[in-house]
């Protein structure tokens, strides 16, 4: 994904000025802005942090990278010298209007290298410029999972994810079949590409800091499942089974499929025992049965 050198070439990130305790402060206090929950805003006040993200994430010079919630600039400055191109999107106004600015004054020259999209990463179909190849962000812990399902699903050009997230997502989206924690987001996640969890994070290193401690959270993209389904139809049998978690998927299918005896013909006929749970599956399996669940509904030859 990386590649060294290029004509724009531009320091190293452990060269570049970066955010620590006291500048993130001084610089909100200037912009008279305080973290609000509505945003699930928490500023990293940690320079060794952000490098860290950058380092792990495995960007380079030919990377362009988009940054959901960019807040005062933490990890935008991280990423700035390292890539292409950052666009950062921003759904604060006040934060998104002082970004620039606050590139401006810790590394003028690196400013031709942000963009910056005013708006709420939910919503966040198309970017301007040139097409992303990695999102890396610290996302807000309300709306993690949401906006990595998004950016994977409206913006094919990703290759690579790292975000961090509340470690307790992060362990989920990264679950393997069989684990506690694996279920809808581990799938979703898995249609995309190989998911992992790529490193815990503390919860001094934020302002203020949260009452949980974050993950990084890395997905390197790769074809989805081969399989005649469509993904809406994929994800609607994930989200049927995992509605009843406990049950088997003959029982937690039956309203998906139209009946729990369908239900069990489309089981049977993806190689599945009926009275399996669908915590036990993996994302080909899941695709399968959907494959075979429409293909009860396909007119005879």
């Amino acid at each position: 994904m990386t590649k060294k050198g290029g004509a724009d070439s531009a320091p190293a990130a452990s060269d570049a000025v970066l955010l620590g305790p006291a500048q993130v402060r001084a610089l909100a206090e200037r912009l008279e802005v305080r973290p609000t929950k509505q945003w699930g805003q928490n500023f990293v006040v940690d320079p060794n942090t952000v490098r860290k993200i950058v380092r792990v994430a495995g960007v380079g010079p030919d990377d362009v990278v988009v940054e959901v919630g960019p807040g005062l600039g933490s990890l935008t400055l991280a990423l700035l010298p390292v890539v292409r191109h950052v666009t950062a999107v921003e759904v604060d106004p006040r934060l998104a209007a002082a970004l620039e600015e606050t590139v401006r004054d810790l590394q003028p020259g690196n400013v031709h290298r942000l963009r910056l999209v005013a708006a709420d990463a939910l919503t966040v179909t198309k970017l301007p410029g040139p097409d992303p190849t990695a999102l890396v962000a610290n996302l807000p812990y309300n709306i993690s999972v949401p906006v990595v399902l998004s950016f994977l699903q409206h913006f094919p050009s990703l290759q690579r994810v790292l975000v961090m997230v509340q470690l307790e997502v992060a362990e989920r989206l990264a679950a393997a079949p069989g684990s506690k924690t694996y279920g809808v987001p581990s799938l979703k996640a898995a249609w995309y590409g190989d998911v992992e969890l790529a490193g815990k994070v503390g919860r001094t290193v934020f302002w203020p800091a949260p009452n949980v401690d974050s993950g990084l959270v890395s997905i390197v993209r790769r074809d989805p499942p081969q399989t005649t389904a469509s993904r809406e139809d994929v994800f609607r049998c994930i989200d049927a089974a995992f509605a009843q978690r406990r049950k088997s998927l003959r029982a937690a299918l039956a309203g998906w499929a139209g009946s729990a005896a369908r239900a069990e013909t489309a089981l049977v006929a993806a190689g599945i025992d009926p009275r399996t749970r669908g915590e036990q599956l993996d994302i080909t399996a899941f695709a399968r049965i959907a494959e075979a669940a429409a293909a009860l509904d396909a007119p005879a030859p």
